[in-house]
C-alpha cells in the first residue's frame, strides 16, 4: 500500500495524469521541497541519533568550533576586512551557525566584531527555528530566501550536506545508449519508466560520462548543483566557497562496478528500498560528482584550491591552528567528539571538503588542506 503525505501524493499523481511521466528530479524536488508538504520544507526532517540520519553537527559544537577557526584564518588571509560575510546554505535549525558564532565571540573578538552571518533559507518554518536558535546574536545574523537574492559579498559560502539533497536526473544505459528513468503512475503508487533523453543540458553532460560501463547500468546526474554553482560564483566578489558533502571524483562516481548508482533513502537511520514510497516523509540523497562541480566552478571564474576527506581537513585545522587547545588537558567529551569527526570508521572518510577561491593569491594557506593531495590530481581535472 502506498504511504506518505496524501496531499503531496495526490499533487504528484495529478501532474502525471495531466502531463505524462515526470523526471525524477521533479519528483524528488516535490518530495523534499514542495512548499509546506516536502520532507525539508515542512520541517519534518529530523537529524541526530534520534532522527533519520546523523551528520557532523550531530556530534556537538566541536564541528562549528573547528570551522570557526578556519573561517577566521580566511578573514585574516583577506586582509581582515571590516565586513566579512559567512553565508550558510542548508542551515537546518541553525545549530552550526550558533556554534560558529559562539566560538568566534569567545576566541577571536576582533574577527567576531567584523563578521556578519547570512543564512540562505527559503522555508518559513526552518527560518523560524533558526531565528529562535540564534536569538542571542540579534542583527549579527540576517536571512535571504535564495542565492539569486544574495547581495554580492566578500567572505565565505559554506554548506554541509546541501548538494546531496539537490534533485537529480536518473539515467540508465541500455545497449549503447542512455535513457532517462522517469516516474509514472503504477496502480495505487508510482514506478519508473524509460523515456528518451531530450534535455540539451543532460545530453551535453552525458558526453563527460566515461563509456566503459556494461549494461544494465543506472546512475544520476545533478544538473541542479551545476546551476547552483553558476548562480553562486558571481555573488562572491572575493573569498571562498567551502562545500562539505559525500561523493566521488568522476572516475569513481561512474566506475563500472557502481552499476546501481548512489541514490539512497533514509528514515530512522534505515536505508529504504525505494524513493517512490513514503513521499514527503523520508530523506532522498545522491552522492556528489565532485569533478563536474569543480569544472563548472572553474568555468565560472573560481579556482579549485583544495579537495580532501574530512579526516585530513580536520587534522590540518587541529595541528596548524588549534594545537594548543588539543593537549593533554583536553576533556574526554571533546576527545570523543574529535574522534567521531576524524576516525575513518566514523565520519572521517564519509565526507569530503571542496575548497574554491576567487581573487586569492596563489599559495595563500587554508590550513584544512595542509595534508591534502593536489586537487587537480584527486579530481582528475
Amino acid at each position: 500500500m502506498l504511504t506518505g503525505d496524501q496531499a503531496l501524493t495526490d499533487f504528484v499523481r495529478q501532474r502525471i495524469r495531466r502531463d505524462g511521466p515526470v523526471t525524477f528530479a521533479w519528483f524528488m524536488e516535490q518530495a523534499l521541497y514542495h512548499p509546506g508538504l516536502g520532507y525539508y520544507s515542512s520541517g519534518r526532517c529530523s537529524i541526530g541519533r534520534k532522527g533519520d540520519y546523523f551528520t557532523n553537527v550531530s556530534v556537538g559544537p566541536l564541528f562549528g568550533w573547528l570551522l570557526a577557526t578556519q573561517f577566521a584564518e580566511m578573514w585574516d588571509s583577506l586582509g581582515r576586512p571590516d565586513d566579512f560575510v559567512i553565508v550558510e546554505q542548508g542551515a537546518h535549525q541553525g545549530d552550526f551557525a550558533r556554534d560558529v558564532l559562539i566560538a568566534a565571540q569567545k576566541r577571536d573578538p576582533d574577527f567576531f566584531a567584523r563578521l556578519r552571518y547570512e543564512i540562505v533559507e527559503p522555508f518559513p518554518i526552518l527560518r523560524s527555528r533558526q531565528e529562535e536558535t540564534l536569538r542571542d546574536f540579534g542583527s549579527k545574523v540576517t536571512w535571504t530566501r535564495s542565492v539569486a537574492e544574495l547581495e554580492p559579498f566578500c567572505g565565505v559560502h559554506f554548506s554541509n550536506e546541501l548538494l546531496d539533497a539537490m534533485p537529480v536526473r536518473l539515467i540508465s544505459r541500455i545497449g549503447d545508449g542512455w535513457q532517462e528513468r522517469s516516474v509514472a503512475e503504477a496502480g495505487e503508487g508510482f514506478d519508473f519508466v524509460a523515456t528518451p533523453i531530450t534535455d540539451p543540458a543532460l545530453l551535453r553532460h552525458l558526453d563527460t560520462v566515461p563509456g566503459q560501463q556494461a549494461t544494465p547500468y543506472e546512475t544520476e546526474v545533478n544538473l541542479a548543483a551545476l546551476r547552483w554553482m553558476e548562480q553562486l560564483a558571481p555573488k562572491l566578489t572575493r573569498g571562498y566557497v567551502l562545500a562539505v558533502d559525500y561523493g566521488h571524483s568522476r572516475e569513481d562516481y561512474y566506475a563500472p562496478e557502481r552499476s546501481s548508482g548512489t541514490l539512497q533513502c533514509y528514515s530512522n537511520h534505515r536505508i529504504l528500498p525505494s524513493p517512490l514510497t513514503e513521499i514527503g516523509q523520508i530523506d532522498i540523497t545522491a552522492h556528489v560528482d565532485w569533478t563536474s562541480l569543480a569544472e563548472r566552478a572553474q568555468s565560472c571564474g573560481l579556482v579549485v584550491s583544495g579537495f580532501t576527506d574530512q579526516h585530513h581537513f580536520m587534522s590540518g585545522i587541529v595541528t596548524t591552528l588549534m594545537a594548543a587547545q588539543f593537549g593533554a588537558n583536553t576533556d574526554a567529551a571533546t576527545r570523543r567528539a574529535l574522534q567521531t569527526l576524524l576516525h575513518p570508521e566514523f565520519l572521517g572518510t564519509t565526507f569530503q571538503f571542496l575548497g574554491l577561491t576567487k581573487d586569492i593569491a596563489p599559495g595563500v594557506p587554508m590550513s584544512g588542506f595542509n595534508f591534502a593531495r593536489d586537487p587537480r590530481v584527486a579530481l582528475g581535472l
